[in-house]
């Protein structure tokens, strides 16, 4: 039961995270074309991507929100089974980035399924990106490491 717990508490942390820093991002960078906060090393400028990282597959916003649901709904499905704390935190983070852009997939311009993506954070040599995309790669990251680590998501019981 504690793993479901911080399963979802991390999947709401992540979304609320989001969604306030969308909000955020669209009110005050609408206005300007790009703030700096390390020189050219890191900045915040908004962009609204109709496709999933990278740019890739712009043109499939309708498939990457049904792929999206498919995932949410199969970490649904498999939450209660999860034993180890550490993949809760990594399922927890998925969960969250997917609902946080799943939002905007669903309800953004230009419209319904077809929304577009808010992006905001820019490093040099990288797409822009935003929080749920953040927790999704370190989501991945650290399931890495549980992996070398040996560590399963379910433990058998009795073992």
């Amino acid at each position: 039961m504690r793993t479901w717990r911080t399963l979802f508490s991390v999947a709401w942390f992540v979304w609320i995270l989001d969604l306030a820093t969308k909000i955020w991002a669209v009110s005050t960078l609408s206005q300007r074309s790009n703030i700096k906060v390390l020189g050219s090393f890191f900045q915040l400028t908004l962009v609204r991507n109709p496709g999933a990282a990278f740019s890739f597959a712009t043109g499939a916003t309708i498939f990457l929100t049904i792929f999206s649901l498919v995932v949410l709904v199969m970490i649904l499905y498999f939450s209660p089974r999860i034993t180890s704390k550490g993949w809760a935190v990594v399922l927890g983070l998925v969960l969250g980035g997917i609902i946080g852009n799943s939002i905007d997939r669903i309800f953004r311009e230009p419209g319904l399924l077809r929304g577009h993506v808010i992006d905001w954070l820019q490093l040099p040599y990288w797409p822009i990106f935003n929080i749920a995309d953040s927790a999704i790669v370190i989501a991945a990251l650290i399931s890495i490491v549980l992996t070398a680590r040996n560590i399963p998501p379910i433990s058998k019981v009795g073992s």
